[in-house]
């Protein structure tokens, strides 16, 4: 929820920030950032809730799939997808 409701955008370069991670360098800049209405929390809130509720209709259309934990060190999760690909694990029946 923090990652993507704390999104902003200046409207005039186009440059993209977050109020905690990458905050706006100068005070002008700051006072010009919009928040995209995707990135309000009722609007998140309603998408992860489509999100929870399509998953199972996903799972069993796509039997191959694989779990990814993304909240890892980028390259490895880049490795755990390539090994899938590469050799994929057995999946469940």
């Amino acid at each position: 929820m923090e990652r993507l409701s704390q999104r902003r955008i200046d409207p005039v370069t186009g440059e993209r920030y977050h109020t905690t991670f990458r905050p706006a360098p100068t005070p002008e800049i700051q006072a010009r950032l919009r928040q995209n209405p995707r990135d309000k929390e009722e609007n998140i809130k309603k998408r992860v809730e489509a999100c929870y509720r399509t998953v199972k209709e996903l799972e069993d259309f796509y039997e191959d799939a694989f779990y990814v934990n993304a909240d890892q060190d980028p390259h490895v999760v880049f490795e755990f997808i390539e090994s899938c690909i590469i050799k994929p694990l057995p999946c469940k029946k």
